[in-house]
């Protein structure tokens, strides 16, 4: 399997696949990789327990994580990114449907790279999805030097 340029972690299956399809106008569906648990995230991305043999070096290029999972939740999931070498300045994108400005605060805390509210239509999911592939995964143009002269 081609190492994904997406992982997304959310203990509701039914967000997953709306939050994978919204994910299909900019990534395509083999590019993206889900889970349904923190724990299993982790396993993979830093690669131990099932994923020991696959290389940790060769990490997506973002990780869109739930806030508020029942087994492990994203703040504890960020907090051992964060504490691993491997994977410490890997993208971390919180996507909770918390707008309390202390999960904000706390999310931040923990090291997210960024914070994004869950949507209540897929419209507002697709649109938002596809800023986060515009913001992470779109390489930024070269910043324009002047003209000799000029």
């Amino acid at each position: 399997m081609r190492e994904p340029t997406i992982v997304v972690i959310d203990d509701n299956p039914d967000h997953l696949e709306l939050i994978s399809m919204a994910l299909e106008g900019c990534c395509p569906p083999e590019q993206v990789l889900t889970f349904g648990e923190g724990a299993q995230a982790l396993d993979y991305l830093i690669g131990r327990g099932l994923h020991a043999g696959r290389d940790p070096a060769m990490q997506p290029r973002l990780v869109i994580l739930d806030l508020k999972m029942v087994r492990m939740d994203g703040l504890e999931v960020l907090r051992t990114l964060r504490a691993h070498p491997r994977t410490a300045s890997l993208p971390v994108v919180v996507h909770s449907s918390s707008v309390e400005k202390e999960d904000v605060a706390r999310s931040y805390g923990a090291g997210a790279s960024g914070y994004l509210r869950k949507a209540t239509s897929f419209d507002e999911l697709r649109q938002r999805m596809r800023g986060l592939c515009e913001q992470w995964l779109t390489p930024q143009a070269p910043a324009a030097t002047p003209a000799p002269g000029a």
